[in-house]
């Protein structure tokens, strides 16, 4: 798997992905527009559109690099999808697990965002978020942070892919005995909501919620 998010915060090829069913163009004129203040430059085209696209303060520094990468057999969104399939039967809950092989299985598209320097750059966050909201709210689908885990479709994280020695308050989803997700908050350094979250429980201390304002959000937290 391409990238990865190393110790102290540093972002080193780290990827986020957005993995939709909605094969619809997204003109980068639009993007351009929710971009302001930073510019978007179009690195590679194709016969449906962009391919590669460069965000970018306008003084210069890059925020991210935008990939549009359709699933084609032999291509690199195909290897990634497979890739990702065969990877999450490894991780806990199961329940989450099987889900995401399923849903995983009717993915058409995969948006990667390579993080670069420039996010640390005068609120580059902010104009990444900017960016990723406008292509989330178009394509719909699921999120996938490299060293985080995926999301549901509502945004909170269903997949426990944290190192070891993570810790903070974070927004997760079980899915429920009637195939429906609860919502929560808990802490990821407390081993006992840890293993419960394992185990497809909801953490004793955890705040459940039912809101689902992430889809405006990342599906993880920078910094």
């Amino acid at each position: 798997m391409r990238g990865s998010r190393q110790d102290g915060g540093e972002l080193m090829g780290y990827y986020i992905r957005i993995l939709s069913k909605n094969l619809d163009d997204i003109p980068v004129e639009d993007l351009r527009k929710v971009a302001r203040p930073a510019v978007i430059e179009m690195a590679e085209e194709g016969k449906d559109g962009w391919e590669q696209l460069v965000l970018k303060h306008a003084s210069g520094p890059e925020i991210a690099i935008v990939e549009k990468n359709p699933v084609i057999d032999g291509q690199l969104g195909a290897k990634e999808l497979q890739e990702f399939i065969e990877e999450v039967a490894h991780y806990k809950p199961a329940s989450a697990a099987d889900w995401l092989q399923n849903y995983l299985s009717s993915i058409t598209i995969i948006y990667a965002f390579q993080l670069l320097s420039g996010t640390d750059v005068a609120d580059g966050w902010t104009l990444l978020h900017q960016v990723y909201s406008a292509i989330r709210n178009r394509a719909g689908g699921i999120c996938q942070a490299d060293g985080e885990g995926f999301s549901n479709e509502d945004g909170f994280t269903i997949l426990w892919q944290f190192s070891e020695n993570v810790n903070g308050s974070w927004k997760l989803g079980i899915l429920s005995k009637e195939r429906r997700w609860v919502h929560f908050e808990m802490e990821l350094g407390n081993k006992e909501q840890r293993d419960a979250f394992q185990r497809g429980e909801i953490p004793s201390g955890g705040e459940t919620s039912f809101l689902i304002e992430l889809k405006l959000a990342f599906c993880w937290a920078p910094g």
